[in-house]
């Protein structure tokens, strides 16, 4: 309940803040009744690849499109772009289109009756069966049934590996299963005359966005792809969570993972050989790292004996229509556009972003880039064996009390993993039931 009570708080402050940012600021709709032309103003994350992306679509489309203009901008800048939407939702002062919706936040948007359902346009299922499978699209559906978002694109996640020092620690194989992750983890972690090294860097602050990107996707590969709630009842109280726990408290028991921060990137400097990491930290390592450096990327670790293919988090991100948009019909062929086979490879080829597609590997469009871009490839080989967050305005609650677990239980040992996941289940079923 405190949780709600701080989020609720943190929303009231920032949208007073965007009332007062707007009213400061122009308004393009009456300029719009003087000259008869259309202004949509849209959001794009901060991420400055991303946003010339935006951008450079933006420009091609109103070249080509005298009577409907598009404008971009970042979008504001707070706690979290998730506060800052629910914020702007509050305060009526969001744009016509945002291009970096989470899976956490849709479901809190849907019950402000802050977007449009996007199937209510003629063309839509058309649009969306072009891009994706029956079953990837269900994935995207809200529990009223109805589509509020377009799946944009997509950073699986997998793991990053410094290919040069695993062959140096007489490591061979890249590690896909948990006992081959630890019998590489004890060969590659030192403390010696050489210096310090880990296998494996995690971001383990209890927040609970960080959990996305280690236990989820370790929960995922366990569970072959089930995720936390089904029906709003919770069922990850069983032996795929508790075995991602013990995974992870075996890696920090052992020093396999550092409990420090560091000054700068330690995997660039090798002071850790693995990360968990998005497609779009290749464009950041290529930047980068100098010639010689040598990486490769496998998928996340998971119980021996498993087969098929890994499943792993998608990462994915959205593109919606917010309810206060004047010009639904022009913004819906604006976000057509944006999410064409034609910028969709430009999205791939500026931003190292997976556009939610299925069989990216096979279709033509994609082939130079791939042919081009082998490491990438990796990633859309994961792409259609990945899971997104159950559609709940409950998420992240449910990642608040899985943080203050793992806490607990990975990073203290005051408990064991067992009574860990059990303890989150129970507390995340609580508040499930209360709403």
């Amino acid at each position: 309940m405190a949780g709600i009570i701080k989020r609720a708080s943190t929303v009231f402050l920032l949208a007073s803040y965007l009332v007062c940012l707007t009213a400061c600021a122009s308004s393009p709709t009456k300029q719009d009744a003087k000259d008869g032309r259309v202004t949509l103003n849209f959001w794009s994350a901060t991420n400055p690849t991303e946003l010339d992306f935006a951008r450079r679509t933006a420009d091609e489309w109103n070249a080509s499109h005298a009577n409907v203009r598009v404008v971009v901008q970042a979008v504001p800048t707070g706690q979290s772009s998730e506060e800052i939407v629910l914020a702007a939702v509050a305060s009526r002062t969001t744009p016509d289109i945002y291009a970096n919706a989470s899976p956490a936040e849709m479901q809190n948007l849907i019950d402000a009756q802050g977007l449009i359902r996007l199937d209510d346009f003629a063309d839509f299922k058309d649009a969306m069966s072009a891009r994706m499978s029956p079953e990837i699209l269900r994935r995207y559906q809200s529990p009223d049934a109805h589509f509020y978002q377009v799946a944009w694109k997509q950073n699986p996640v997998m793991v990053l590996y410094n290919t040069k020092i695993l062959r140096e620690s007489g490591v061979e194989k890249l590690p896909v299963s948990y006992s081959e992750f630890l019998t590489a983890a004890n060969r590659v972690s030192r403390d010696d005359e050489t210096g310090r090294r880990w296998m494996l860097l995690i971001d383990y602050l209890p927040i609970w966005y960080k959990r996305l990107f280690d236990f989820y996707p370790l929960y995922l590969a366990a569970s072959d792809g089930k995720t936390l709630v089904d029906n709003r009842q919770v069922t990850f109280d069983n032996a795929d969570a508790v075995a991602a726990f013990d995974f992870l408290r075996e890696c920090f028991a052992r020093g396999f993972v550092p409990r420090q921060s560091f000054q700068g990137d330690a995997f660039v400097k090798e002071q850790v050989a693995a990360r968990f990491v998005g497609a779009n930290v290749i464009s950041y390592l290529d930047k980068i790292l100098p010639a010689d450096f040598e990486y490769d990327f496998a998928p996340i670790p998971r119980p021996d004996n498993m087969n098929g293919e890994t499943v792993t988090y998608a990462d994915p991100k959205s593109l919606v229509v917010f309810a206060t948009c004047q010009h639904p019909r022009e913004a819906w062929e604006f976000v057509k556009f944006m999410t064409s086979r034609q910028n969709d490879v430009r999205l791939l080829e500026m931003t190292s972003q997976l556009p939610v597609r299925t069989r990216l590997l096979e279709d033509e469009a994609f082939a130079d880039y791939f042919d081009s871009n082998p490491k990438m490839r990796r990633f859309a080989e994961q792409a259609d064996s990945t899971r997104t967050l159950d559609s709940l305005a409950e998420t992240q609650e449910i990642f608040d009390i899985i943080a203050g677990e793992f806490e607990a239980s990975v990073l203290y040992n005051t408990k064991s993993s067992v009574e860990a996941v059990h303890d989150a289940a129970r507390r995340s079923q609580r508040i499930l039931d209360v709403q």
